[in-house]
């Protein structure tokens, strides 16, 4: 795309979850995102991107990383000038959504991809003890994917309960770094007996050299361990599918290479998602089309969206309406 003089306005945006939302990790009641928007000063564009703490972002770091971006700016120069994370993910975003409008053509028409159709998204279980887990699968058992977070000392209770919970949904686990590759070892068969059908994360990112050789019943999927394309290399052996998340990547421009570079070196592809709101889920659609398992569920774990909210319904997450986004 052309050089695109712009300017750029980062706000912080708070969005109030429906319940107190729980990982291994720590628990939340609200979704706190920046939101940039860059504009022309007669078109604008807007990006969405949640910092996460596990890669040593903050609200107020990605501010700055954001408003510090030289300009004058465009898609490939940016590239160049943020490292992958969380500020190039919302500047790169909103820069597309520029284009797009700018040239009354939707995102994906001009990345030289298909019309995207909905895609069936999995639903997260926030973690409790296993008869809390075991009432929030029975609500929402009629959901075709159910996805679990453990990493504690009593998985087994929960993910048993879960599976009483929901005996006819599909359970993805993320494990968040939370085991050892003996813990692995000893719950791999009764992940199979109780049919889960991914595992991510299942060793902390930098120990997981422990998977090669090991048997993997349960297919398992890199999260904290792929960021970009510069990670798969190190992949081979250990992974069989790569979560792709845009926060990660720093954006849809990487997110689309790194799909490519993943599905050509013979691993499967799950894109995932922070807690965010609609805007932040637009572009991963985009991604997300045919993959393995699509996770891009943070909107429905919101009390309040944004306006133009993307439509989720029996045949899944719908493309975002242009006023959204793209």
């Amino acid at each position: 795309m052309k050089e695109t003089p712009v300017q750029l306005r980062v706000t912080a945006d708070t969005f109030p979850l429906a319940e107190v939302f729980t990982i291994s990790r720590g628990s939340r009641t609200e979704a706190h995102v920046l939101t940039v928007t860059v504009t022309d000063g007669a078109i604008s564009g807007r990006g969405e991107c949640v910092p996460y703490a596990r890669y040593g972002e903050t609200l107020e770091s990605v501010r700055a990383e954001i408003e510090g971006v030289s300009m004058p700016l465009d898609l490939m120069a940016l590239q160049d000038r943020l490292p992958a994370g969380a500020a190039r993910n919302a500047i790169d975003c909103a820069l597309w959504d520029l284009e797009a409008k700018r040239r009354e053509r939707r995102v994906w028409d001009l990345a030289g991809l298909p019309a995207p159709g909905p895609e069936i998204t999995a639903y997260t279980l926030s973690l409790a003890g296993p008869a809390a887990m075991e009432e929030a699968a029975r609500k929402h058992a009629h959901r075709p994917i159910l996805k679990i977070k453990l990493g504690t000392p009593d998985d087994m209770p929960r993910l048993e309960a879960v599976r009483r919970g929901a005996p006819q949904s599909r359970i993805i686990i993320d494990a968040n770094e939370g085991w050892s590759a003996e813990v692995y070892a000893d719950l791999a068969p009764h992940l199979v007996r109780l049919g889960v059908s991914l595992v991510e994360q299942p060793l902390p990112a930098g120990q997981d050299d422990a998977l090669i050789g090991m048997e993997r019943p349960v297919p398992l999927c890199a999260d904290e361990s792929c960021h970009d394309r510069g990670s798969l290399a190190s992949l081979t052996g250990k992974y069989d599918v790569v979560n792709i998340k845009l926060d990660k990547t720093g954006g849809l421009t990487e997110a689309l290479a790194l799909r490519a570079a993943a599905l050509e070196a013979g691993f499967r592809v799950m894109v995932g998602c922070m807690v965010g709101s609609s805007l932040a889920m637009a572009p991963a659609l985009l991604v997300a089309q045919g993959a393995m398992v699509t996770d891009l569920d943070g909107p429905l774990l919101l009390a309040k969206d944004r306006d133009h909210a993307l439509t989720f319904d029996t045949q899944g997450v719908h493309p975002p309406d242009a006023a959204l986004w793209g």
